[in-house]
């Protein structure tokens, strides 16, 4: 198991899934509920969104556990949940899998600033290896620490996906400074990768925060700094306020034009964050493996 993340990556470059907000909003998640809740109250729901991935072509799905730590949940009374609500996750993703996927459970962020200091490291500690443990007893083949925006925060909450003896891989959000090639805590990607990897993690990458096309030069930079395996989700895009609504232009073919050129920069992984769905998955497919010569 400690050596699944390389052994995907020698293949060659592996598919992952896309959006899980979005597609749950689409099947009828009102504002102000709790996305992850929908592991208990609407389990056939979220094992749509898990299954429209694997249909599209995904090796790698997700989990709907993004934000299933006691911190979030508890702004929906939610915190004694914790358990079932992780638990309930990746066993959902193991059923829509059904052998043809694998499933790596998704571990988000507190949403709470160690700098303002409304939350203490070990306070975090704790939080993530509750969820961590309740993600690993469910049985997924990796954890994907994502979404991390300051790398303090990411290396507690990879330390506590590692303690599981799970394979670990950890992204950050890079979207910030003239570039867009840092954290909003000011992090560079050559940073993140020495930090990361300091603490062993079985691969690194980058999701969320800006389009594909912002990627490749984070990828090459991460790519001159490790050797390890990297994961790369980009949103579809930059979203536009339409009706009270987020809405991604980029279309699925332009955003899968971009994928030889991550692959070039030296992405393992790719699949794609907010704004993306099957059709984005089908077309990084066709981009990846042309003529359907999949590793």
């Amino acid at each position: 198991m400690q050596g699944l993340i390389a052994d995907l990556a020698k293949g060659g470059p592996v598919l992952t899934d896309g959006s899980w907000g979005t597609q749950i909003m689409r099947r009828g998640l009102k504002p102000g509920e709790c996305p992850d809740s929908w592991n208990l109250t609407h389990p056939d729901k979220v094992e749509e969104v898990a299954g429209e991935y694997v249909d599209a072509g995904s090796a790698v799905i997700l989990t709907n556990t993004f934000g299933a730590n006691a911190f979030v949940l508890s702004r929906f009374g939610l915190e004694d949940r914790v358990a079932p609500i992780n638990r309930a996750g990746v066993e959902i993703s193991r059923r829509a899998a059904g052998g043809r996927a694998h499933v790596f459970a998704s571990l988000g962020p507190s949403g709470r600033m160690l700098a303002a200091r409304q939350v203490t490291p070990d306070g975090l500690r704790r939080a993530f290896e509750e969820q961590a443990s309740a993600l690993a007893d469910a049985g997924p083949d990796a954890i994907v620490v994502e979404t991390m925006m300051d790398l303090e925060e990411a290396l507690i909450a990879a330390a506590a996906a590692k303690s599981t003896g799970l394979p670990v891989i950890a992204c950050l959000v890079f979207d910030a400074g003239k570039a867009k090639d840092r954290t909003m805590t000011g992090t560079t990607p050559e940073q993140a990768v020495e930090a990361l990897s300091a603490i062993g993690v079985d691969g690194v990458g980058a999701n969320c925060g800006q389009g594909i096309e912002g990627f490749i030069p984070i990828c090459r930079r991460m790519r001159a700094a490790t050797s390890l395996p990297l994961w790369m989700k980009p949103n579809a895009g930059l979203p536009e306020r339409v009706g009270g609504q987020a809405v991604y232009r980029t279309t699925a073919s332009q955003f899968a034009s971009f994928a030889p050129g991550l692959v070039g920069a030296g992405a393992n992984f790719i699949g794609g964050c907010c704004g993306t769905e099957g059709p984005f998955i089908r077309e990084l497919g066709r981009a990846l493996f042309p003529g359907g010569s999949r590793p």
